[in-house]
């Protein structure tokens, strides 16, 4: 058993003899002196990251082109298989340096090498299936609805709501007047969007629309007399200035602006089908880019 004070003079005596140039525990002297640089490697690794770039680039570019003229116009629609397939190609990478590359070079890449090599490759493929694919070269977006739907104020509407593709009313009456608008949206062209509108209620269909978006002359018209402070989604503001951009539903000008009056409606569930398509000589891939969605309005009497 030792105890404090024998302890305490034994780390006394420890402390003394270090200090003497004893045999206790010496701390190694750290080194100050900087690694020799040497241009030649330096020179060398910088050639062939050089060629590690370009060759990722270009390979990169190579599949964006063979997706975007072999096997697209193969396909008649968006499908994961255009995204999952250059991806997992991201795994050749390392042995196409191996096939392409000197192995003097090839000998001098690390494992980080090949990682940045990889994320070289996705994003350079990424980038230019984005120019191969949109305006002025292709247009692959098909036309959509700008923002969903809204509806106008009216006598009657005491709540409203929108959200998971259904716009709900709550009405204190036995009936509403009700006022729906939408815009058409598209990469160019909006106006040439063909447009098929339904609504649907106990098994009674009306059609809406179902012409070219830019010969709703009468939608658009209603549309422009509707008050733009009355529809029930609100207006868009910018997020700097706040600047009053428009209704929600379609705030952008080159968007083609619709409304319907759908006269008095009664509470139930009404069923809208919305299908769009467009077709353009020369914009491939695909002959027709086409949209559909299936919304309800719901309306509900309270009280």
């Amino acid at each position: 058993m030792v105890d404090v004070d024998t302890a305490m003079r034994a780390s006394a005596y420890d402390k003394r003899k270090r200090a003497r140039g004893g045999s206790g525990d010496k701390e190694e002297p750290k080194s100050r002196e900087l690694e020799p640089f040497k241009p030649d490697e330096h020179a060398v690794k910088e050639v062939a990251d050089a060629y590690s770039m370009w060759l990722v680039i270009l390979y990169g570019l190579g599949i964006a082109l063979f997706m975007r003229y072999v096997f697209m116009p193969t396909t008649t629609e968006p499908s994961r298989i255009l995204w999952v397939l250059p991806v997992s190609l991201a795994a050749t990478v390392p042995s196409l340096h191996k096939l392409v590359i000197p192995s003097r070079y090839v000998e001098l890449y690390t494992g980080g090498n090949w990682f940045r090599a990889c994320f070289l490759f996705v994003f350079s493929w990424l980038a230019l299936t984005f120019v191969l694919s949109n305006p002025p070269l292709s247009d692959i977006a098909p036309p959509t609805t700008s923002n969903g739907i809204d509806i106008q104020e009216a006598d009657g509407i005491i709540d409203s709501s929108w959200g998971g593709g259904e716009y709900s009313l709550e009405i204190d009456r036995d009936e509403v007047h009700v006022v729906m608008g939408l815009g058409v949206a598209d990469n160019i062209e909006a106006e040439t969007a063909k447009v098929l509108i339904t609504l649907t209620h106990k098994g009674n269909t009306l059609i809406l629309a179902n012409d070219t978006a830019g010969n709703l002359t009468d939608a658009m018209t209603l549309f422009e007399e509707q008050d733009s402070g009355d529809w029930l989604r609100g207006n868009e503001t910018s997020l700097t200035r706040k600047v009053n951009l428009g209704p929600k539903v379609t705030n952008r000008g080159e968007d083609i602006p619709l409304a319907w009056d759908l006269g008095m409606l009664e509470p139930g569930t009404y069923e809208l089908h919305i299908e769009m398509s467009e077709s353009r000589e020369n914009m491939g891939p695909w002959e027709v880019n086409e949209w559909s969605k299936d919304w309800e309005i719901k309306i509900s009497q309270t009280g």
